[in-house]
């Protein structure tokens, strides 16, 4: 039986995919490799997993297929037998969702949707599927628990998360299929997205360019090591919620929960930059602008709930991960 990792040339997707064959199992990835960010990037994460599973003990095969696109999922997994999900495949980005909703509209629903009648029809054990902690929205109180409201967004990509949990209540309430939505708070280290602060900055910083710094750096993110994320989802997949009527994190009857996955330390988008400066060796030219429509200030995750559940806690602080980033993107790029 297999594991179905989607969004698998992605950043936390290739991430889960490699822990996944490190263990011995057989993981089948699937990505559509659009070109939001760089597609050749994403091959890269590809064939990195493809290097690993050689070597064994797991096995990895990879498809270019479009979950948002019913006929041809159906038709790449046809044979196969899916025995969880790892549902992480999505359109991402707060900014480039006021350009483009369509695009989520498509991914994060429709898509959503189809991976849903897909466990549905084909019975999983468990699919583990991606929120985020955008779904807080203008939440001032902190830290976020999986408790408070989260009917306020103020990006549409925060709506989009918000509307792929209540999907997922609903099929646990309807079908008894076992879900976990994972909030995932400000994601960071090797082979990570380019359009993630961390990213922009280094690259701007060892090209000597200038950065913006917005909300005049008045701005805090709850900044998760990429290897305690993929901890995260790896001890959620293989503790599906029970269907017992017990209330569940989040606050579900069924057999569906919902966890804060993050650092559970806040800190300032300043000392970052401060960071990946030391990292660089070189100073950076900060160029202060105002805050961006859809951001959230601040984010702060309570993990208590994921902590008690699953045993879950990050332990990779922002000085050791920041360094392990620059240091892959010198010898990613040859700089």
């Amino acid at each position: 039986m297999a594991i179905l990792v989607t969004g698998a040339a992605g950043f936390i997707g290739m991430h889960s995919a490699l822990r996944l064959v490190a263990r011995g199992e057989q993981v089948i990835g699937i990505d559509n490799l659009n070109d939001y960010y760089s597609v050749q990037l994403k091959r890269d994460r590809v064939k990195a997993i493809e290097d690993a599973a050689r070597e064994g003990p797991g096995s990895f095969r990879f498809a270019a297929c479009d979950f948002a696109d019913h006929a041809a999922l159906d038709t790449e997994l046809a044979g196969e037998t899916i025995d969880r999900i790892v549902h992480l495949g999505a359109q991402a980005g707060i900014r480039y969702s006021l350009d483009n909703p369509r695009a989520y509209a498509q991914s994060n629903l429709v898509g959503q949707t189809n991976m849903l009648e897909l466990a549905r029809c084909r019975q999983v054990a468990h699919m583990v599927y991606a929120s985020s902690s955008s779904v807080y929205g203008g939440n001032t109180t902190l830290p976020f628990r999986v408790e408070d409201r989260t009917d306020q967004p103020i990006s549409f990509y925060a709506a989009t998360k918000k509307a792929a949990e209540l999907m997922g209540e609903t099929y646990a309430h309807l079908y008894a299929l076992p879900l976990t939505g994972l909030r995932f708070f400000t994601v960071y280290g090797p082979w990570g997205r380019p359009d993630m602060a961390l990213w922009l900055f280094t690259d701007a910083i060892l090209r000597g360019q200038p950065i913006s710094v917005f909300n005049d750096g008045v701005m805090r993110r709850d900044f998760t090591y990429i290897d305690d994320i993929v901890s995260g989802v790896v001890a959620a997949l293989d503790r599906p919620p029970a269907n017992d009527r017990a209330e569940k994190a989040g606050g579900s009857h069924s057999c569906h929960a919902i966890y804060n996955i993050g650092n559970n330390q806040s800190e300032y988008v300043g000392s970052l930059i401060d960071l990946i400066e030391r990292a660089c060796g070189k100073p950076a030219i900060r160029v202060m602008k105002p805050i961006q429509p859809g951001d959230i200030k601040d984010t702060f995750a309570d993990i208590s709930a994921i902590k008690r559940d699953l045993g879950f806690s990050a332990v990779t602080s922002l000085e050791q991960g920041v360094p392990r980033f620059v240091e892959w993107f010198r010898s990613y790029h040859g700089v």
